[in-house]
């Protein structure tokens, strides 16, 4: 077979991404439901397997992107889902929290898990624990958040998260 200029010296990863892309896409995208979450994952899936390809020997280049592709659309999804689910229960959550009850015995328990909770957001790294304050306390959108620390939403996200379940952890 005979490469065009185009495809002169480039690698036979590249030469199966270029002619199975769209492809790759849509597997994504019937996955996740999203295309173009789906364009990113793709994405992500060549660099990898281009790296991969640098430091092994891949038999069948077209397989090994669909692997990829399809391992880090189903990763995607999964994680989607976790966050929705979190986000759910957040919203369950974000009602006034009421006092188990007005006995010494019910305000004591409540202000030791508040102690509790101090004490877990002070093992927090820096960054976590002013996003997740500037989230739950000051109210803050988690792109206002991303834009304040110089970091993306989406990290802004996860730390919200990783906070949120620290929190839980410690205070039950």
């Amino acid at each position: 077979m005979q490469k065009t200029g185009a495809a002169r010296g480039a690698s036979p990863l590249l030469e199966v991404f270029c002619a199975q892309r769209s492809r790759l896409v849509g597997l994504a995208a019937k996955i996740i439901g999203c295309r173009s979450h789906a364009e990113d994952i793709v994405h992500d899936a060549f660099m990898r397997a281009e790296h991969a390809a640098h430091s092994e020997q891949i038999h069948s280049q077209a397989s090994y992107l669909n692997r990829v592709v399809r391992n880090l659309s189903i990763d995607h999804y999964r994680r989607r889902q976790f966050e929705e689910h979190l986000i759910n229960q957040e919203a369950d959550c974000d009602e006034a929290p009421t006092l188990s009850g007005d006995t010494p015995e019910a305000l004591i328990a409540d202000q030791q898990i508040l102690e509790r909770i101090a004490v877990a957001l002070a093992d927090l790294p820096e960054r976590t624990r002013r996003a997740f304050e500037m989230s739950r306390i000051h109210g803050m959108k988690q792109n206002e958040i991303a834009r304040a620390l110089g970091v993306s939403p989406a990290l802004v996200s996860t730390m919200i998260r990783d906070a949120l379940l620290h929190c839980r952890d410690k205070a039950i």
